[in-house]
């Protein structure tokens, strides 16, 4: 018997009816097998939200004005926002990545200073950023998951804050894929129809000014934002340390679905912790052929989806972990 039939075995001989336990099997297999062990853990949860402006959001395609990027930022630092609950309450460490917001922020503890420029270009009239700009992002990405293995970390979440960022991930979106912008367009922020019907006419002009990229990287150069490049790299590098991978909603799909173009065995370690109610998101997750853990309307970003998700994911390895067999507790199996 190979490790995985070992590892379905135990999961099939738990005290229950075979499946029952429905897709919390599936998370428990696959951490499992993450970890190469029928007894798997998860060691210092994490979470890292990587905040940063759009030079795009000038053209009012947020129902918000940029300066709520930074107004957030300050938010979470203080502990106020809806992530600093969830994350108390399911004691995950939060950590705030400054990766490129149009203002300074004084020195804190929860705070990783790697801001790769003040607000990306406006796409409408230049690339998002620099070679150098996205050069420097990638290996901000890799230190910052490299650091937190150093904690033993196993588990980390990944989540974003950036006024006009739902933008830049429709258009990534459209062109890492293939498929028409209009179908990867939501109302972000909550913009109305008339807002929407703008945004979708303004992001139809980025991709003809700015035409078709050859690569992912010259796609996140082209559409990204600084927190999507630096989010990229840390997935990557996640994945290299063999982390479990939990994604937040549409922005955090649109960066794993660039490091799934490189390495697409990276679906391996990954959770998908909500359906968002971005139009795109739907789309992104069917194209991956992926489940999200719970789908509860959310739209919010920040990483709110992975801290709701956690204790559902956590319950998976507990029952694999502490939950007895029909032959432990000598119970007749059918």
């Amino acid at each position: 018997m190979n490790f995985d039939q070992q590892l379905q075995n135990k999961i099939d001989l738990k005290t229950k009816p075979l499946k029952a336990l429905g897709q919390l099997e599936e998370i428990a297999f696959k951490i499992g097998k993450i970890q190469k062990t029928l007894s798997p853990e998860l060691i210092s949860p994490s979470l890292i939200i990587f905040a940063a402006d759009h030079g795009l959001a000038q053209e009012g395609i947020s129902a918000y004005p940029t300066e709520v990027t930074q107004q957030m930022v300050l938010n979470f630092l203080q502990g106020g926002a809806a992530i600093n609950v969830f994350c108390q309450q399911n004691n995950i460490n939060l950590k705030i990545v400054d990766a490129g917001v149009n203002a300074d922020f004084e020195k804190n503890s929860n705070l990783i200073h790697a801001k790769a420029g003040y607000g990306t270009q406006n796409m409408l009239n230049a690339n998002a950023m620099t070679a150098e700009q996205l050069s420097f992002c990638f290996q901000k990405g890799e230190d910052i998951v490299d650091k937190l293995t150093k904690s033993k970390c196993n588990i980390v979440g990944f989540g974003e804050m950036g006024i006009g960022n739902t933008s830049s991930a429709s258009l990534l979106m459209s062109s890492l894929l293939d498929i028409p912008i209009e179908e990867c367009v939501g109302r972000g922020t909550g913009i109305d129809d008339i807002q929407l019907y703008n945004k979708k006419v303004i992001l139809k002009r980025v991709m003809e000014n700015r035409g078709c990229p050859n690569s992912v990287e010259e796609a996140l150069l082209f559409f990204g934002g600084f927190e999507i490049a630096q989010m990229y790299s840390s997935m990557l590098e996640a994945y290299r340390k063999n982390m479990v991978i939990m994604i937040d909603g549409f922005i955090a799909s649109s960066a794993f679905l660039a490091a799934y173009k490189i390495d697409p065995k990276i679906l391996d370690n990954a959770l998908f912790c909500h359906q968002s109610d971005e139009k795109g998101h739907q789309l992104l997750l069917k194209k991956l052929n992926e489940k999200a853990i719970l789908k509860l309307n959310l739209r919010l970003g920040e990483g709110t989806g992975c801290a709701i998700a956690y204790p559902i994911i956590k319950s998976a390895v507990e029952f694999l972990n502490k939950m007895a067999s029909f032959e432990s507790a000598k119970i007749s199996n059918k």
